[in-house]
């Protein structure tokens, strides 16, 4: 799911560095209650509607944020090209 939603916030998934790709999944992994499940079926099965709903909500805001902490994080790390 996690992985999947990225693809919504990242314009051009293709031509985006995968070292980034798998920091946001991370990040926003770490934020989220851990769920194994095998196949999709497994998941549709087991939780009723408004957990669907619940999961969806949860792990969107977690990609955003981690989104925002990559981000964020490859900004202070860049090196000031400015000189004063």
């Amino acid at each position: 799911m996690v992985r999947e939603l990225i693809q919504t916030f990242v314009e051009d998934i293709k031509n985006i560095d995968e070292d980034y790709l798998q920091d946001i999944v991370c990040v926003a992994l770490n934020m989220l209650p851990a769920r194994y499940v095998r196949h999709d079926v497994d998941m549709a099965f087991f939780l009723t509607t408004q957990e669907r709903a619940d999961m969806d909500k949860a792990v969107k805001e977690a990609v955003q944020k981690a989104k925002a902490h990559v981000d964020k994080q490859e900004s202070d790390n860049r090196p000031n090209t400015f000189s004063q």
